[in-house]
């Protein structure tokens, strides 16, 4: 256990939401277990569509919460991931077979929808194992809920009674926020018409509260029809379902997106109109596409998971999530490299880092406080240059070259770092090949690649340091007279890799091989 005192300075954002947990208890000094026996976290989830990027971001950024919470306090916890597959069909999602099927069903509740894939009992129990599956692939310690199955066995039932007695605080509450055209209509309940299956969005007649029923126009219909709010004949909207799954399972700790930041004000006032606490919120920022527009499913300019992790860990896509929620952040293939390299710098430092220090450390959150052994000198964008260079797919002839440099590593002994090879192959070749650019080596600039040829070959030794080449490297290109180093550098990018920017080159001769440089350099000046 973290000692309470050190954990209130503690930085990492983790942390801070883990205390604002306990102060919700009775603080660190009177902390009083809840009367169900855990501290209860949530996620939830709409299974219209398969899992993305956003539901890996909040599961993965709650089980940190969860995980900085269970360091300072002894107290039982539990992750619940709902599902809302009790909702009706809004649309046909475009990356589903037999469309035209599914286009009868709109309205319905996911749950009694054909599978369109012809392999669950409904399209929202296909969903709901793919949101499983895909949890479990990253191992996360959760429970699964279902919308329709908690609504149906009667689990909800006390919460809904206690909303359909106190349903005109709950419309004082939620009206304010309509168009006047919706509040005409509004009604927290919505019921499920036994002859259409379909979720309705009507005009309730009269709430009859002796029979605990509400009368409503059935429009398939086409007259009232009397139905109890209880044991899954009504859903509730949005808003309310929110605050009374809140309620009902007491929860106490929900994060969610920006977007939703009405649905969180007003669901924390429907819960203490009712004398319920509400959970303790965090609402994180958006992802921004390369653009600086705001990723869309529908748009498709964000990147899935499946595609992060062709060029990247799991690790690395924690990272990610668990830099700056509250900032908005750019998610593109472009941002991979850099985020890849900052794990491995925050992975190499941790270890030499101060005990109380390695709690503000990401990879103490990444890993729960126990991380793998892995250690890696040569970062991600040396290795897409190495692959550059090297001219070669075959990791075979990439371990070679690592193994000149260092001939302890191999991929028994590292294989996360086997691993790494792995991704930057295929970054190589799906976004920096396309892009290549190489500039010749012309009369304007033969003679600065022949002295840097020379240097390499009669100023340079195998024990010569990575410092000590870029230090005679600095000295050619002063002796060249570039008005500014960093042209000189550029144009050896330029030549050699084809991009304006790159490794620190006294790092990188010294990882390709000197012999191999010089060879390099040499066949480019023949050509």
């Amino acid at each position: 256990m973290i000692d309470q005192e050190l954990a209130q300075s503690l930085k990492a954002w983790p942390f801070k939401e883990a205390l604002q947990i306990i102060k919700k208890n009775g603080g660190l000094l009177n902390f009083k277990i809840p009367s169900k026996g855990y501290v209860l976290l949530e996620t939830g989830y709409g299974p219209s569509g398969l899992p993305h990027i956003g539901t890996f971001g909040e599961v993965v950024r709650t089980s940190m919460v969860k995980n900085a919470f269970s360091s300072i306090i002894d107290c039982p916890t539990k992750l619940i991931t709902f599902s809302d597959d009790m909702d009706g069909l809004r649309k046909v999602p475009e990356n589903v077979p037999n469309k035209e099927m599914l286009e009868k069903f709109i309205g319905k509740p996911l749950t009694s929808i054909p599978d369109p894939f012809g392999k669950f009992e409904s399209f929202g129990h296909h969903n709901n194992a793919k949101l499983r599956s895909f949890l479990d692939e990253f191992n996360f310690d959760y429970e699964f809920v279902s919308s329709t199955e908690k609504y149906q066995s009667g689990d909800f039932n006390e919460t809904i009674l206690s909303i359909f007695e106190n349903y005109s605080k709950i419309l004082d509450i939620i009206l304010p926020t309509l168009r006047a055209e919706r509040k005409e209509t509004y009604s927290p309940f919505l019921p499920i018409s036994e002859n259409s299956g379909e979720v309705l969005q009507v005009k309730i007649e009269e709430y009859k509260m002796d029979s605990k029923t509400i009368i409503y126009k059935d429009p398939s219909l086409d007259k009232l029809v009397e139905t109890e709010v209880i044991n899954g004949k009504c859903k509730l909207q949005w808003k309310v379902d929110w605050a009374m799954r809140w309620m009902s399972f007491d929860v106490d700790y929900e994060m969610c997106g920006k977007d939703l930041t009405e649905s969180v004000d007003l669901g924390s006032k429907i819960c203490r109109a009712l004398n319920k606490k509400p959970p303790t919120n965090l609402i994180y920022e958006m992802f921004l596409d390369e653009k600086g527009e705001k990723i869309s499913k529908s748009v498709g300019n964000g990147i899935s998971v499946d595609e992060w992790l062709r060029y990247a860990s799991p690790e690395s896509l924690a990272l990610y999530m668990f830099q700056k929620p509250k900032s908005a952040k750019k998610l593109h293939f472009d941002v991979i490299p850099k985020t890849v390299d900052d794990y491995l710098s925050h992975y190499n430092s941790y270890s030499s880092l101060d005990k109380n220090k390695q709690y503000d450390n990401p990879i103490w959150h990444i890993h729960s406080g126990k991380p793998k052994e892995f250690k890696s000198e040569i970062n991600f964008n040396t290795l897409t240059n190495l692959v550059n260079v090297s001219n070669s797919k075959d990791k075979k002839v990439i371990w070679s070259f690592i193994n000149k440099y260092d001939d302890n590593i191999n991929a028994d002994n590292n294989p996360e770092f086997d691993r790494l090879i792995d991704f930057a192959l295929n970054y190589y070749e799906d976004f920096i090949l396309p892009k290549k650019k190489f500039l010749e080596i012309d009369s304007s600039n033969k003679e600065v690649f022949i002295d840097i040829i020379n240097v390499l070959e009669n100023e340079v030794t195998e024990n010569s340091s990575s410092e000590d080449i870029q230090t005679l490297l600095y000295e050619v290109g002063k002796k060249h007279e570039f008005d500014n180093l960093k042209d000189f550098f550029k144009l050896v990018y330029q030549v050699m890799l084809g991009q304006d920017q790159g490794p620190r080159l006294g790092s990188f001769f010294k990882l390709f091989g000197l012999r191999e440089t010089v060879d390099y350099l040499k066949k480019l000046i023949d050509n």
